[in-house]
């Protein structure tokens, strides 16, 4: 009766949660099998004209965008889009209290003054292969789980040898339905890319955290790259001598706008989903996990903003650490809030319960009767090394000293016997790393966030069970200065000076330095005390839900499966469409220029409007960028499922032309990388007639435009 009820009340209050259609992260290769559905839907194009290797197809318009984000090729010249938070580390590089690039923006009048990205990169697929047979053969269920693995990987090594053979592309293999499947990918992978252009901050990054995962959204989050390669088109490292990529497909960009109720899709790199867990792995992550986390960066997060509204230096110096940190931190609180207000540890334990009753219906599915309460056992035994690992991770990688301490680990190794070669290297390379670490590190922010950090991992986990390190600290705030009076890593020239008269008995000196001492205590606790129970309970969960997954297909035989997101190029698809997050509101799907303005406040850094956008509005000059309605659209709202690695992928319509930018979800619907709900999970994008907008009449390049196939 209970079920029933909470089932009955579930379906009253949403009852297009019932309609799954387009839920899911599709294997272009096989979109053929959503073809139908998709054209029902309305979609003009077919799956060949999306994924081909024969002939030319969206696929070869779409990048993999750095390590994670999408990005798209929108001319025959290599010009490349993607989101300005994706490409907001290159900007912050190339930004300086002199050139803030961050603040005001950057623009090349031509090629010439194009930006070169050291260590960014792009990757196009040329092809995907099924070789699950392949990889599987020679595998039993009998098999234990390390004699299982070690075929596969035996097997998967084999047949990366034969194809690296015939190809010039990158090879590798990833397993899929959680290694009940495997395909092959070939990937060309492109080094040379330039910055083109980039909107202020006040455009890119409007709103900032206090809008970030929330609708209705007023960002105009794109910014602009070209890929070269040498003048045979191969990918080729920066070379004055290179040329623009040309491309065996570029998108065309249409001027109709997103018309609610139109089928629309988003085409690219979806990172991490885990959408068939068991409800007690959900309800750990969400109510366990993801709270702790919440709490430690939200802290470190206050502490950032006290000083980024102090010096511009520092606002510059750790622009890209805060939006990282809050990214995160936001979306981790919509994922409790929508995991628990839409009941989804409920509805995955009234699944459990029906799997359950299949799986002891008959004596064939015997592997699959004790999968859920195994599920229970290691989740509970799991928790206490999870919150060890969730502490040590936040104070690790936080703590700046602590992090940039551990790069010293090997030459805190060398002997007399090390080859002095092996330690020039590892002198230059440290070199390299204090450089870069020293230019966006201030040290009273670290000393702040390290005294934090520090009560609270002494507050909350067991003098038993941490880094003997903290056992030693009387007072934290008096470790912390001592701390940062006695270490030499804390300047540049003072590690330089170390590592300029380094021997191997100056060892002893670095392996003495608090700072690593610490990092030390820290690593040596993980790797010994919670590294072992950590892998070996996650190892035997992955078995489990290998076994779960495919005793959930045997289950429902007729239902269409789409894999977890694993960083490989993906089709999701949807319609256009508002949503109705809570009783009494009701969200149109796209938002105008009009809202920047009703949102504008001077006296905050993320709703300064500037200027010239002030001067367009006022005088209504859209150009041909307006919609039918005579307004500047900004933004858009869809149902298509995305997560991140989504962020950059262009949102296509029915005739596969460019719509916008996927770059964010909707606080409600962040829990869809564990639970997607079709009545209230939306991805949000910006209207790419508002970025050619801010091209065009705002920056004045129209030279970019004019790059572009623009359908009108």
């Amino acid at each position: 009766m209970k079920r029933l009820a909470f089932l009955l009340t579930f379906a009253v209050l949403f009852p297009s949660c019932l309609i799954m259609a387009g839920e899911g992260m599709w294997i272009p290769m096989l979109l053929q099998y959503n073809e139908k559905e998709m054209q029902e839907m309305g979609m003009r194009i077919t799956a060949d004209d999306i994924y081909s290797i024969n002939h030319s197809s969206l696929k070869d318009a779409i990048v993999l965008f750095g390590g994670g984000c999408t990005g798209e090729i929108v001319s025959d010249y290599g010009l490349l889009l993607t989101n300005h938070h994706c490409g907001y580390g290159s900007i912050q590089r190339h930004s300086s209290v002199e050139h803030d690039y961050l603040t005001d923006g950057f623009w090349a009048n031509d090629r010439s003054q194009e930006l070169p990205c050291p260590g960014m990169s792009v990757t196009f697929l040329r092809e995907m292969r099924d070789v699950t047979s392949r990889v599987l053969e020679g595998v039993t269920d009998d098999m234990d789980e390390a004699d299982r693995q070690s075929k596969i990987e035996a097997n998967i090594k084999k047949i990366t040898a034969e194809v690296e053979k015939e190809t010039e592309y990158k090879v590798s293999i990833k397993p899929f339905f959680l290694g009940n499947e495997y395909y092959l990918l070939l990937n060309e992978v492109y080094t040379d890319i330039r910055l083109v252009g980039c909107p202020p901050s006040n455009i890119g990054k409007f709103g900032g955290d206090t809008d970030n995962w929330v609708w209705p959204r007023h960002t105009g989050d794109f910014s602009i790259f070209r890929v070269y390669a040498d003048k045979d088109g191969h990918p080729a490292d920066y070379s004055a001598e290179n040329v623009p990529y040309k491309p065996a497909k570029h998108l065309d960009i249409s001027l109709k706008g997103a018309v609610e109720g139109d089928f629309t899709f988003v085409f690219g790199y979806p990172a991490r989903t885990s959408e068939y867990l068991p409800a007690v792995a959900v309800d750990q992550e969400a109510n366990l996990i993801d709270p702790i986390t919440v709490d430690l960066r939200g802290k470190i997060l206050d502490i950032y903003n006290k000083y980024q509204e102090q010096d511009k230096k520092v606002r510059i110096q750790y622009a890209s650490k805060h939006a990282g940190l809050g990214n995160g931190w936001k979306k981790w609180m919509g994922v409790t809030e929508g995991i628990n207000h839409f009941h989804g540890v409920e509805k995955k334990q009234f699944f459990e319960e029906d799997f359950q009753n299949w799986a002891s219906g008959d004596e064939s599915r015997a592997q699959y009767v004790n999968l859920l309460g195994q599920f229970e056992k290691n989740y509970k035994d799991l928790e206490l090394f999870q919150l060890a690992y969730t502490y040590v991770a936040e104070a690790g990688m936080n703590i700046e000293l602590f992090s940039f301490a551990g790069k010293f680990a090997k030459l805190a190794q060398v002997t007399k016997e090390t080859p002095q070669e092996d330690i020039d290297k590892m002198i230059a390379s440290l070199k390299g790393s204090a450089k870069s670490f020293f230019k966006d590190y201030y040290m009273p922010i670290d000393k702040e966030v390290a005294a934090m950090l520090l009560k609270e991992y002494i507050k909350a986990q067991p003098a038993d069970f941490r880094p003997a390190f903290l056992n030693d600290i009387k007072d934290v705030d008096e470790y912390v200065e001592t701390l940062f009076a006695k270490s030499f890593l804390v300047s540049e020239e003072s590690v330089n000076a170390f590592l300029d008269g380094f021997k191997a008995k100056s060892v002893k000196k670095l392996q003495n330095d608090p700072a690593f001492v610490a990092y030390q205590s820290i690593i040596g606790f993980y790797r010994d005390h919670v590294y072992p129970s950590l892998a070996s309970i996650t190892e035997d969960n992955q078995r489990l839900q290998r076994i779960y997954m495919k005793g959930q297909m045997e289950m429902q035989p007729e239902k269409r499966f789409s894999p977890d997101a694993n960083f490989t190029l993906r089709v999701t698809y949807g319609k256009i469409e508002g949503f109705k997050p809570k009783d009494g509101m009701n969200y149109r799907h796209f938002t105008t220029l009009e809202g920047i303005m009703q949102k504008e406040n001077p006296d905050i850094y993320d709703y300064v409007v500037e200027p010239r956008l002030k001067e367009l509005y006022n005088n209504k000059d859209y150009g041909r960028y307006a919609d039918k309605d005579g307004t500047m659209h900004v933004a858009f709202t869809a149902s298509v499922h995305t997560t991140g690695g989504n962020s950059g992928s262009p949102i296509l319509n029915a005739d596969g032309q460019l719509l916008g930018l996927n770059f964010d979800r909707c606080w409600e619907g962040t829990m869809s990388d564990l639970i997607y709900d079709p009545s209230i999970c939306r991805n949000i994008s910006v209207d790419i007639r508002y970025v050619l907008f801010i091209i065009d009449k705002f920056a004045g390049a129209k030279h970019l435009v004019d790059e572009m196939t623009i359908v009108e």
